[in-house]
């Protein structure tokens, strides 16, 4: 009788690293769902940031991309993901350039991490991750105030857009340099 070996259609290595993306990906409409407005903007303070640096943090750069596009295609088919809910209403919205800023922050974060071989490399990555949301959020921001006919001038687009955050956002990067090397070592992705 002849034996079959039998092949996986795919790797385990590579289910477990799209199951761990995926997890982000929800992990980050759930960050969605734990939001408060700030007066004076029509942005929202989120969990979201958290989430997106921490998928960078513990996926790195690759994985934690991938993370984030999964969960914009989901919002952009209309699953209700983001934190005004989903389609691309939402996309379009004063939020819409964060939210598309989300994979190439994970990208970020992931990248610089791995690159800087140091103690504060998290932190440094988790920073510049910050920092490209910003500037997607911003821009987009300034193109949607034009759309309904306000101001899109530097000074009122980074007063609603960004100032308001800086301070939180710190706080999140310092929390999600904090915990994604111990969580990559848990999930044994390092």
């Amino acid at each position: 009788m002849m034996r079959v070996r039998e092949r996986a259609i795919v790797p385990p290595r590579v289910a477990v690293e799209l199951a761990a993306a995926t997890m982000f990906a929800a992990l980050t409409a759930v960050g969605a769902r734990l939001s408060f407005h700030l007066p004076g903007t029509p942005v929202p303070v989120t969990g979201q940031v958290f989430c997106v640096l921490l998928a960078g943090g513990v996926l790195g750069a690759r994985l934690g991309l991938v993370s984030q596009v999964e969960y914009l295609a989901a919002g952009a088919v209309g699953v209700p993901v983001f934190a005004h809910g989903g389609g691309p209403a939402a996309l379009l919205g004063p939020t819409g350039g964060y939210l598309v800023g989300f994979p190439l922050a994970a990208l970020a974060v992931g990248a610089i991490t791995a690159r800087l071989r140091v103690r504060t490399g998290p932190l440094l990555g988790c920073l510049c991750g910050v920092v490209v949301i910003y500037l997607f959020g911003a821009a987009w921001f300034a193109i949607w105030r034009m759309a309904v006919g306000l101001s899109a001038g530097l000074a009122p687009v980074l007063a609603q857009s960004v100032y308001p955050f800086i301070a939180v956002d710190a706080v999140k990067a310092a929390a999600a340099a904090g915990a994604a090397p111990a969580l990559r070592r848990c999930l044994a992705l390092t």
